[in-house]
């Protein structure tokens, strides 16, 4: 593309299109004239421009944002200079900004909105540690690195500080719409600001716009002194984990809002198995000790450590960037999957011989006489081992609880003789197989299975081409983002359903 007439200039970059402007800089795309072409974002200030407090903000905006380096915060490469600009050198980030993203969609489902609060989160987690508050978190300031599978990136940092805890401000920074109450009300600063922020921008991503919509400063300044709590709108259903975050974040008083600690932590956000450099060594971790346990034949912990890697395998799939080493680690997780499966199968309850069920059920009934607990208690045993053979487990189970506590008693009343051996030894196997059962629940009905049963509800469809991918909640089909999600979910249905072909993968 042919460069454009702009006033700024910078030797070694070619300038190509504006990207947006503001009050004292305008931002440009532009390219590196020399090695592979870098795209890149280039702020340009114009000195002429400046007075004491923009000065102030873009000398912030540079300190910081050379030594705040994450994979959540945009990057400055570079700063320059000539007599009429100053140059701040970025990262290009090709989807534009949370703002236009969200109008572009009306609002984004619930699941994505946890991906971005993940990485808003880790980015805040970051600030944190380094005593740094942004003080104008809003969408138009958090920017998405593509369209497509988008990393988000924070920017804009002219408003941050170093501040301690409850310091007045002499002037308000930030975005009235954002802002916290006790900046707007009181003219207070309290460090939880960055909080209400977040709030707001969670309760805009779910419905569509902020909670204190307002065409005036004076009527948002009256919704936010008004003491009525903040309204979930109807007809958007949201998780109770998700809502509860919310309303925890939108606390007016920042003595009763979540603290950071807390937010961290919310399982909503789940930030331990958020996609981060530290996955793919939790999940190597877990795997050796799967291992170990496998080859120990505890065969119940091995499949639990397999699961607990997948966790974390999959968040480590979305987090690397190289695709030969996303390819490589996807492999690594069919092996996972097809060796849980097999477990799952040793696990399975009725693996083991059995005594002949059937003839020591209908030999003790006939030793029964009419009304005898001992009938009645059996007819639950009947229909126990009926679900048990259906594969229904946990009716099965249920049927074995009910009536294994009679029949102990029973056996303990029983006088010796041939229906009392009879009798425990009965006994035996149905307390044997309630065990397995429980045994074999406990490993479907984990967190880890739980969480993948939620990534497999998002698959609507499988292609009938062979090998394809699915479709999952109007994602772009054959992306990898898709795929990745689709492994964990296929993952679940192979351990659950057997009979489902690994082939999908």
């Amino acid at each position: 593309m042919a460069a454009a007439n702009f006033g700024p200039r910078l030797s070694g970059f070619v300038f190509t299109e504006k990207l947006g402007s503001g009050t004292y800089a305008t931002v440009y795309k532009a390219y590196r004239k020399d090695g592979q072409r870098e795209v890149v974002a280039v702020k340009c200030v114009e000195k002429s421009s400046l007075n004491k407090i923009s000065t102030e903000n873009l000398l912030t905006e540079i300190k910081l944002l050379k030594t705040l380096k994450h994979r959540h915060i945009v990057e400055l490469k570079d700063f320059q200079w000539d007599d009429k600009y100053i140059y701040l050198i970025m990262e290009y980030s090709a989807g534009g900004d949370l703002s236009k993203f969200i109008r572009s969609k009306r609002a984004l489902p619930q699941h994505i909105v946890k991906k971005f609060l993940q990485q808003i989160a880790q980015a805040l987690q970051f600030l944190r540690s380094k005593n740094v508050a942004h003080m104008d978190l809003k969408p138009q300031n958090i920017l998405l690195s593509a369209t497509h599978s988008p990393i988000l990136k924070i920017a804009d940092f002219g408003f941050a500080q170093h501040l301690r805890t409850d310091q007045d401000v002499d002037i308000l920074r930030g975005s009235p719409l954002y802002m916290a109450p006790e900046i707007i009300c009181d003219r207070r600063y309290h460090p939880k600001c960055d909080l209400w922020s977040v709030g707001v921008i969670l309760y805009e991503c779910l419905f569509g716009k902020a909670p204190f919509h307002s065409k005036s400063l004076q009527e948002l300044e009256e919704k936010i002194r008004d003491s009525k709590p903040i309204e979930i709108p109807h007809g958007v259903q949201i998780s109770d984990k998700c809502r509860d975050l919310l309303l925890r974040l939108l606390q007016r008083d920042p003595l009763q809002r979540i603290d950071f600690d807390d937010f961290f932590n919310h399982p909503f956000i789940d930030l331990e198995h958020a996609p981060s450099e530290h996955c793919l060594a939790k999940a190597i971790e877990l795997v050796r000790k799967a291992v170990v346990e496998d080859g120990d034949k505890n065969y119940e912990l091995a499949v639990t450590r397999y699961c607990q890697a997948l966790d974390y395998f999959v968040p480590a799939i979305k987090y690397e960037s190289d695709p030969v080493k996303k390819d490589a680690l996807r492999e690594r997780v069919k092996q996972y999957m097809n060796r849980a499966e097999d477990l799952k199968n040793i696990l399975k309850p009725g693996q083991q011989p059995r005594l002949d069920e059937s003839k020591l059920i209908k030999d003790l009934e006939q030793m029964c006489t009419d009304g005898e607990k001992l009938e009645s208690a059996l007819k639950i045993i009947v229909v126990a081992k009926y679900k048990y053979d259906t594969e229904e487990f946990e009716e099965s189970l249920e049927k074995y609880e009910l009536v294994l506590g009679a029949l102990i008693k029973i056996l303990h009343d029983e006088p010796p003789g041939a229906r009392k051996d009879l009798l425990r030894s009965g006994l035996d196997q149905w307390l044997s197989r309630a065990e397995e059962i429980k045994k074999y629940l406990k490993v479907i009905h984990s967190p880890v299975l739980q969480y993948t049963m939620r990534a497999t509800r998002r698959i609507h469809k499988v292609s009938a081409q062979p090998g394809a991918l699915c479709e999952i909640e109007g994602a772009k089909t054959g992306s990898s983002g898709v795929r990745d999600q689709v492994i964990f979910g296929v993952f679940l249905l192979i351990t659950v359903t057997p009979k489902l072909p690994v082939s999908l993968l």
